[in-house]
């Protein structure tokens, strides 16, 4: 099974270095709209499938950060958004920690195996405290594109 990289689902162009939101379902909705907007897709439904996920469970994955996922309908292709928060968030995660980095990764309806590949680069990254630190020292959208590109190099992680 071949590894997946960040370049081939993570959206560049759209990365959030200093989103705002005042609690889980307002990130959500944040996310969703741009998802939804960069994808032709219905807002509504990407928060819904998001936040339906969540409650199976927090995606808050730990050292301040969140996985949010969810699959939706009429998506041909794993799409990420990625987001550093300009204050921590409290999400349940589940080492209690706030969260300030969100990956909002959604995929096909059907891509079972694509969207295990992706949320395991996504965890390779989170995993990597060195990577961590450098997303939360990034302060433009061009700098955490930077951090995340540098991951994908085979000598990093």
């Amino acid at each position: 099974m071949r590894r997946m990289n960040l370049t081939s689902f993570v959206d560049f162009d759209a990365i959030k270095p200093a989103l705002s939101a005042a609690n889980k379902r307002a990130l959500f909705q944040q996310l969703a709209q741009v998802a939804a907007q960069r994808l032709s897709l219905d807002a509504a439904k990407v928060a819904s499938a998001v936040a339906d996920r969540e409650k199976l469970g927090s995606t808050g994955f730990g050292n301040g950060v969140a996985i949010p996922h969810g699959k939706i309908e009429g998506l041909r292709r794993v799409y990420c958004l990625v987001a550093r928060l300009t204050e921590p968030l409290d999400y349940k995660a589940l080492d209690g920690s706030p969260v300030d980095l969100v990956f909002f990764l959604l995929s096909p309806e059907d891509a079972g195996a694509e969207h295990l590949k992706a949320l395991a680069a996504v965890s390779r990254v989170v995993r990597h405290a060195p990577t961590l630190e450098k997303m939360r020292g990034a302060k433009s959208r061009d700098a955490l594109a930077a951090v995340l590109l540098g991951v994908d190099e085979p000598h990093a992680a």
